[in-house]
C-alpha cells in the first residue's frame, strides 16, 4: 500500500466564472488526522468532493491511494468512508438496522457485517441502543451513528466534514476520542472543522480562504510561522456598537 494517502497538485474546480478551489497542492500520508480549516465557502467541502470523485477537476490533478480521482473514482470509493455536513440516517430503522443497510449498500455479505456491525456498536459507544430508532436519538448519539455508518466497511481513508457542528463540548470531545481511536488502528483521516480548538488534534492542519490553501503544517509549526509580532484580545462594551 503507498506511503502517501492523498497527492494534489495544482486542483483548480470552477463553476461556471466562480473558482472553488483555487490551485490547491498537498499530500496527506498514511495514518495522519489531517484538519482543513476555513470559513464556509473556502472550498474545504468542494474539495472532499473532488477527492471522492464526486466532482470532476477543472484542472490540476489528485490522486487517492493510489487512484485518479478523475479516471478512477469507482476503484476509490469502496476504501474510503465519508461522513457529510448532511448525513443521511433513515430515521425510521434502528440504529443496528440503519448499519446493516449501509454495509449492504458497501457490498458487505452477511457473514462480512454481523460482526462488524456488532464491533461497530461497540466501538461508537451505542449497545444498548441497537433497537432505538435513529430519529429519536439525540444530536450527539446520531454523529455517532453517522461515523458508524461510514466506517461499517472498514475503510482505509475516512472523510469527516464537519462532523461536531452542532454538538455540545462534551459530545464534540466524545467524538474526537473516536476519531484517535480509528487513527490508532491505522485509518488516516481528513476532518474539516470550523473549530481552533479541534486543529490542535490533528498531526497536521490546512487553513483554506477564497479556494486557496494559505498554509498547511503541524499545528505548532504553524503558531510559530503565522502568529509573529504582539496580538491583542480586545473586549468592548457594548459590544454591537464597538464592531
Amino acid at each position: 500500500m503507498p506511503d502517501t494517502v492523498i497527492d494534489v497538485r495544482s486542483l483548480v474546480k470552477k463553476f461556471g466564472d466562480f473558482t472553488a478551489v483555487d490551485q490547491v497542492s498537498f499530500l496527506v500520508e498514511r495514518g495522519q488526522v489531517v484538519g482543513y480549516l476555513g470559513p464556509n465557502g473556502s472550498g474545504k467541502t468542494t474539495t472532499i468532493r473532488v477527492l471522492l470523485g464526486l466532482l470532476r477537476p477543472t484542472a490540476g490533478s489528485a490522486t487517492v491511494l493510489g487512484f485518479d480521482v478523475d479516471r478512477e473514482a469507482e476503484r476509490i470509493r469502496p476504501l474510503v468512508g465519508y461522513m457529510s455536513q448532511k448525513f443521511a440516517l433513515y430515521e425510521d430503522l434502528t440504529v443496528r438496522e440503519n448499519l446493516v443497510f449501509y454495509a449492504g449498500v458497501y457490498g458487505m455479505t452477511p457473514t462480512e457485517y454481523r460482526p462488524r456491525v456488532t464491533e461497530v456498536i461497540e466501538l461508537i459507544g451505542l449497545t444498548g441502543r441497537e433497537g432505538e430508532r435513529a430519529g429519536a436519538l439525540a444530536g450527539g448519539w446520531r454523529q455517532r451513528l453517522a461515523l458508524g455508518i461510514a466506517i461499517v466497511h472498514k475503510p482505509q481513508l475516512l472523510f469527516l466534514d464537519e462532523p461536531t457542528s452542532g454538538v455540545d463540548p462534551e459530545a464534540r470531545r466524545a467524538f474526537w476520542d473516536l476519531i484517535y481511536t480509528l487513527a490508532e488502528g491505522g485509518t488516516t483521516i481528513f476532518v474539516t472543522t470550523h473549530y481552533m480548538d479541534e486543529a490542535e488534534h490533528c498531526g497536521r492542519v490546512g487553513i483554506m480562504y477564497n479556494g486557496r490553501l494559505v498554509a498547511m503544517d503541524t499545528p505548532s509549526a504553524l503558531k510559530q510561522s503565522q502568529l509573529k509580532g504582539p496580538a491583542w484580545n480586545v473586549v468592548a462594551d457594548p459590544l454591537i456598537p464597538a464592531l
